[in-house]
């Protein structure tokens, strides 16, 4: 049960968007370089507890809403509810407990923003993305919003501004601008490899209604060129820790992406869909790590 219990909170989800959100607070935090090291300690253990909680409940009440599809598509069958290794109702349970302990944990240890932050990107991800999914199409860009937003638990925790407020920092909304754009070309290349499991699960994914894949190619291309100047930005943004390896590294892992979409569009085939999903799973952490790294340097040697 325990397995199953791991299982239901989609833990590469979670970790991806726990890594964001740490990233967030850490770039933030460096910036305002006024922290004592008993601060790091609270909000990067409530940061990374809170945020993996959150999303974690988040994610099984998403496997809850959509049990009846999962059954009907090969790669989601063996998920915990249509493998009846948990039932529907402690599903629901057991995601809206950890929602609201991770929730609880943001706000215990980060204060009230950063803790609506949490609320907003669960709700938008349970409320609006789960259901479009079978109705529309623009389900993905919906769904890039939920992504995305976890980047500004973090930052939100450090603004000294008052009240929503906080979520206008620079560090915050550049970071999830990112997210935002790499999402897309990330999404779409998963939903052009699963397109046969979609359609038989009822998912109005684009691959879907473009079965040729040129419609998605050419937004995985577009998307993928956009990610390089708005990847970018962070180093306008914070100077004073980011500078030529952060922006070296957005051009050249941009540029990779680049390629990797500029062949599905010219082969769009499952095998190299596969491939531009690799690449952008490997291109997004190398640059967070660059870009903490390049932070953590620069602060130690000024």
């Amino acid at each position: 049960m325990l397995a199953a219990c791991v299982e239901a909170t989609k833990p590469g989800i979670t970790r991806l968007v726990t890594i964001t959100a740490l990233v967030g607070l850490l770039l933030a935090g460096l910036h305002a370089g006024d922290l004592t090291p008993a601060d790091w300690i609270r909000l990067t253990l409530g940061v990374i507890l809170g945020t993996a909680f959150a999303s974690g409940g988040a994610n099984a009440l998403n496997m809850w809403y959509e049990a009846d599809r999962d059954a009907r598509m090969g790669r989601t069958a063996g998920r915990p509810i249509p493998s009846e290794r948990l039932s529907s109702t402690f599903m629901f349970w057991y995601g809206l407990a950890i929602l609201v302990a991770g929730t609880g944990i943001v706000y215990l240890t980060c204060g009230v923003m950063p803790a609506l932050v949490v609320l907003a990107a669960a709700g938008s991800y349970i409320i609006f993305y789960t259901p479009l999914k079978p109705i529309t199409i623009w389900n993905t860009l919906v769904g890039a919003i939920p992504g995305a937003l976890p980047t500004m638990i973090g930052t939100a925790a450090i603004s000294d501004a008052e009240g929503f407020g906080a979520l206008a920092d620079p560090i915050g909304l550049s970071l999830f601008a990112l997210m935002m754009v790499w999402q897309i070309p990330h999404f779409l290349a998963i939903a052009w490899m699963c397109k046969s499991d979609y359609e038989k699960g009822g998912f109005r994914m684009l691959p879907v209604v473009d079965p040729t894949g040129r419609i998605t190619a050419i937004i995985m291309v577009a998307t993928a060129v956009l990610l390089i100047p708005v990847s970018a930005g962070i180093v306008w943004v914070i100077p004073d820790l980011l500078g030529w390896p952060t922006l070296a590294a957005c051009v050249i892992l941009g540029l990779i992406l680049v390629a990797l979409c500029v062949r599905v569009a010219a082969y769009p085939t499952e095998r190299v869909a596969r491939k531009a999903f690799i690449g952008s799973i490997i291109q997004l952490p190398v640059l967070l790590v660059i870009m903490v790294a390049e932070a953590l340097i620069r602060t130690a040697i000024a």
